[in-house]
């Protein structure tokens, strides 16, 4: 193990971390253990709620591009977005990274990403730990975890029992930036089924590389959830993940509900349509393994749901009702016109209109 490069990472990670410091953040690296306050943070009578994620198989389109600055973004998302959907506030991140054998500015360019995806959802990049174990890993490859902790008040957790979800309430959905972390063993399937080389301009942008589109970050939706949770007709989140919005909208639900969701109120990215098309996948396939371009799900009650509607975009979310809850004894997700989401043709820009 090279001692003296791990000591050069830790001294260059010390002020990306000093920069994501917040209230409740105690001391700096370099100890056992890592402390945070949730006191000092604000809260009286705190609940934390935890969670683990790493990027998957995204990880080899870093490798076969030697792009490596917005992995640790993903990783950040991927946690901290699964935190707020509980109503949490995420309050400190912790980082692991494994590899065969160190490379300095390849870690501090994964670790300056995950300063980046801390800053973005408010949270303290307060420790972590570097791992070197030769012959464990490939040359040039690693492994990425994240742990994310966050808070809420007592009694505040979605879902709410003095907001109970029903049929007729609302689904609002927010644009993703893209494939995000999830459907990665796919997608690499696709781009060599497609015979494309991932320095080529992207199909679906040719104003980029294949890879380095395909790399886009996952968007965090930390800032803009928070900003509604106090909104009286909101009544939970899902972050759609592995298992696309066919099978994650599900886990926000009562037993006994299901939804319709509209594909002519959302146009997802291009990127979708060209893995629809170059890979020859179903569109239920789709949306079972993709994002297909809704990131987030917010649930309301449809007499509150343009106000969170507009509360979101005005925070910068592109977002809209995408469908409605109904009763389904089997949890059921059914998605007419999909086909319309994809193409961008018949976008109405919201089912409220």
């Amino acid at each position: 193990m090279d001692i003296a490069a791990g000591n050069a990472l830790v001294e260059t990670i010390k002020p990306l971390a000093a920069a994501t410091q917040r209230a409740g953040s105690v001391d700096g690296l370099g100890g056992f253990g890592a402390l945070f306050d949730p006191k000092a943070a604000g809260f009286k009578d705190p609940i934390l709620v935890a969670a683990t994620d790493g990027v998957g198989t995204k990880l080899k389109l870093a490798f076969e591009t030697g792009r490596f600055d917005t992995l640790g973004i993903d990783l950040v998302a991927m946690c901290v977005n699964d935190l707020v959907v509980q109503g949490a506030e995420p309050l400190f991140f912790l980082d692991y990274f494994a590899t065969g054998g160190l490379d300095p500015e390849v870690a501090a360019a994964v670790v300056t990403g995950i300063a980046d995806g801390c800053k973005q959802a408010g949270c303290a990049l307060i420790g972590g730990e570097t791992a070197e174990m030769p012959g464990l890993y490939a040359s040039g490859e690693f492994d990425l975890a994240g742990f994310s902790v966050g808070a809420m008040e007592r009694g505040t957790a979605f879902p709410r029992a003095d907001r109970p979800i029903e049929a007729g309430d609302l689904v609002i959905g927010l644009a993703s930036s893209g494939v995000h972390s999830n459907g990665y063993s796919l997608v690499r399937k696709i781009v060599d089924r497609a015979g494309c080389k991932l320095t080529d301009p992207a199909p679906f942008n040719a104003e980029q590389e294949l890879g380095a589109a395909l790399l886009t970050p996952t968007r965090i939706y930390v800032r803009t959830c928070l900003a509604v949770t106090g909104l009286p007709a909101l009544k939970g989140f899902a972050h759609i993940t592995g298992g696309g919005l066919l099978e994650n909208i599900p886990r926000a639900l009562p037993d006994g509900l299901g939804a319709t969701l509209d594909g002519t109120c959302w146009a997802a990215p291009p990127v979708f349509e060209w893995l629809r098309q170059a890979g020859g996948v179903d569109d239920m396939e789709m949306a079972r393994t993709f994002n297909c371009g809704i990131g987030m799900i917010a649930l309301a009650g449809s007499d509150g749901a343009e106000d969170i509607v507009n509360a979101l975009n005005a925070a910068g979310e592109q977002a809209s009702v995408i469908g409605e809850i109904v009763p389904n004894d089997d949890g059921e997700i059914t998605i007419s016109d999909i086909d319309a989401a994809f193409t961008g043709t018949h976008v109405t820009g919201s089912a409220t209109e």
